[in-house]
């Protein structure tokens, strides 16, 4: 096959993965038009119609499909094997890309690589931020970090953190303004600092438990984020309540700077997962990052 054509059929598949040129160009390291380029001519040459273009998204045709089902299996062992090249050298190498959310990267995944990436300097990690549930295949990820009920099951999943307790605090200025909350109930009267979920593009509902009673709350207030240390900084501030993390108040509440509330009804959340498909094959810069995570009693 002439080099031109596995060129094409590359950016032809990284295009239906992503489901967008631009954001297929982005990971190859190409412009868009050049991209738009490169796969109109592979359908000129091929004499068939493989995506369909719109203004907000692209998608494959039938004839696409046809070709992506064919020819992505194929494409992903070439990636396999030179990946597994590296076994042949002395040192693993090569670059990891992982999708994370903000307090299990801090948390978990940073402490590990500072161990893990002095001792493997031809490793290295991108890290993306991201309380989406990204699709790791279609966004080229070697693997992904969520909660262990946000894992869906057909990926390979590792736990890497204990099960933790999210806590309700506000600061002691906001309490002596606004009273403090005897219910979840009760924070309908209280101003609360949302987490925005880009999936869903609405806001995370704080979950509570008591007693086998469940019940979730809509969190309501005057300010919203897509991280957790803004949510932290504004109700140290006391501009509301936040819903966190134990570890992550845990400084705060022992020197008073936050004050805990609703305690029993604390519901516990199930440790962080590393999670990849079931089809991947592991490298070794892989393995090693696997065994770095993996959560030990």
């Amino acid at each position: 096959m002439a080099r031109n054509s596995v060129d094409d059929l590359g950016a032809f598949l990284a295009v239906a993965r992503a489901g967008s040129f631009t954001r297929a160009a982005a990971q190859l390291g190409v412009s868009q038009p050049a991209l738009s380029q490169t796969v109109s001519t592979l359908e000129h040459r091929l004499g068939v119609r493989l995506l369909t273009r719109t203004t907000r998204s692209v998608s494959t045709t039938e004839a696409g499909q046809r070709l992506f089902q064919s020819i992505g299996p194929h494409f992903d062992g070439i990636e396999a094997g030179l990946a597994a090249l590296s076994e042949l050298r002395d040192k693993p190498a090569g670059n990891l890309r992982i999708t994370s959310v903000e307090h299990a990267s801090k948390s978990i995944l940073a402490p590990a690589l500072a161990k893990l990436l002095p001792r493997y300097p031809d490793i290295s990690v991108e890290i993306i931020n991201d309380y989406g549930l990204a699709d790791i295949v279609a966004d080229r990820f070697d693997a992904g970090i969520r909660l262990g009920e946000q894992v869906a099951q057909d990926m390979i999943a590792v736990r890497i953190g204990a099960d933790f307790k999210q806590r309700v605090v506000g600061a002691p200025a906001y309490f002596k303004k606004r009273g403090k909350p005897v219910t979840p109930y009760d924070l309908t009267e209280h101003k609360c600092i949302a987490l925005r979920l880009p999936t869903s593009g609405g806001f995370w509902s704080w979950p509570f438990t008591k007693d086998g009673r469940e019940l979730k709350v809509r969190p309501e207030g005057q300010l919203a984020f897509n991280t957790i240390t803004l949510a932290l900084d504004t109700a140290l501030a006391g501009l509301g309540l936040a819903y966190l993390p134990e570890d992550v108040v845990r400084e705060h509440l022992t020197k008073g700077r936050l004050v805990p509330v609703l305690a029993d009804w604390s519901t516990p959340m199930s440790g962080y997962h590393l999670y990849y498909p079931s089809r991947r094959q592991p490298t070794p810069a892989f393995t090693l990052l696997v065994d770095a995570l993996r959560y030990r009693d």
